[in-house]
């Protein structure tokens, strides 16, 4: 492994920029409180050592490089997205009907959190395109991929554990602002929105050959 800081440094800057995984955390922080975000963001990492591990092997490379597996895990991806999407959107009209049975919805929806930031994450093909795109720039070509694959993957993920802590942390901390009825209302509805366009911006990459 060759310049291990600038793959750091790399990284950061790619984590922090908003995207699906983003969007999910932040909606289930602000419905659900920090709890809702970090069984979200844990979800979320427990995907990423997957596509880590299927970079390892090798698995990666066969969904990239088949047109058809590609285009299965876009599609199954676009479509989860499309659906959080418009969950988001229904619960926010029908969030005054429902607000005398809030608390049981509230935990249902945090037992669902782990198993949203799971599958966005996973079904997410860019991600595998990602980790055999991006990781190999900083392994030596004469060197076995193994470990170095196994570290960088791991390092991905505590660095994806880091930030987005900080930025559940964060909300939490403005939690009265952002509990607000009239504020939730308005984020739940960019979150929705924000969801329904990445799954149909996924569902429109075209598939690596």
């Amino acid at each position: 492994m060759e310049n291990f800081y600038l793959f750091v440094i790399m990284c950061i800057l790619l984590i922090i920029l908003p995207g699906p995984d983003t969007a999910i955390a932040t909606k289930n922080t602000i419905t659900l409180g920090k709890s809702g975000g970090f069984r979200t963001v844990f979800g979320t990492c427990c995907a990423l050592l997957i596509h880590t591990l299927a970079a390892v092997v090798g698995l990666s490379a066969i969904i990239v490089k088949s047109a058809f597996l590609f285009s299965v895990f876009k599609y199954f991806g676009a479509a989860y997205l499309v659906f959080l999407g418009i969950k988001t959107l229904w619960a926010l009209k029908l969030n005054k009907m429902a607000a005398t049975e809030m608390p049981a919805e509230s935990k249902y929806e945090g037992k669902s959190c782990f198993k949203q930031g799971f599958l966005t994450n996973l079904l997410n093909p860019k991600v595998a395109v990602f980790f055999l795109t991006f990781l190999p720039q900083f392994v030596n070509s004469d060197s076995h991929h193994f470990v170095p694959f196994l570290i960088m993957g791991i390092t991905y993920t505590l660095l994806t554990v880091v930030w987005f802590f900080f930025y559940i942390y964060l909300l939490n901390q403005i939690s009265t602002f952002m509990k607000k009825p009239k504020t939730q209302s308005v984020m739940e509805g960019i979150t929705g929105t924000v969801l329904i366009g990445f799954g149909i911006k996924l569902a429109l990459e075209k598939a690596h050959q």
